[in-house]
């Protein structure tokens, strides 16, 4: 079920809310636990193809979780400009709502690790990293949000600031 944003102005247009997940680097997974709770982890990820992929333990309350119920969403935080003078922030964010899944082994775990990989460490050569995966690799898996649907909402200050830029 996609719910409508109730302050469609703020909404963003659908490649900018990609744009906030593939440049940033730490976002919030929001998954159901085996006693109901809402749990909401903090979790480096890479976002490519329509999907989140994280790297997990392979045991643990988030792997029980993601076990347990499918549902889940993942939220980031692009901007938290505080502005006390006007007791409010200018933010911007994305959240995405989909399934997810663990991947233990194979093609999708792979290119996954070697996304992770290149994003945390642009610099680092093939080598090193197909070394690192060797070593790293049997002891996590990966989790893999197929997102159903995303949005992007930002300040309505900024909606009205890149108006006037465009004027």
């Amino acid at each position: 079920m996609k719910r409508e944003m109730r302050r469609i102005k703020q909404l963003l247009p659908e490649e900018k809310t990609a744009e906030i997940m593939e440049r940033n680097t730490a976002g919030v997974l929001a998954v159901k636990d085996d006693e109901g709770y809402p749990y909401a982890v903090p979790i480096s990820y890479v976002y490519a193809d329509g999907k989140v992929y994280m790297h997990s333990a392979k045991e643990g309350h988030k792997v029980d979780a993601v076990k347990n119920y499918d549902k889940a969403s993942f939220c980031v935080i692009d901007k938290d400009q505080i502005v006390p003078e006007e007791y409010t922030t200018y933010f911007r964010s994305a959240i995405a709502f989909g399934k997810v899944r663990l991947i233990e082994e194979g093609e999708e775990k792979q290119r996954a690790i070697e996304l992770l990989g290149r994003k945390y460490n642009p610099n680092g050569t093939e080598e090193d990293l197909q070394r690192t995966i060797e070593k790293e690799e049997p002891r996590f898996v990966i989790i893999a949000l197929d997102i159903e649907h995303m949005t992007g909402k930002e300040a309505i200050e900024l909606v009205r600031a890149a108006e006037n830029r465009q004027m």
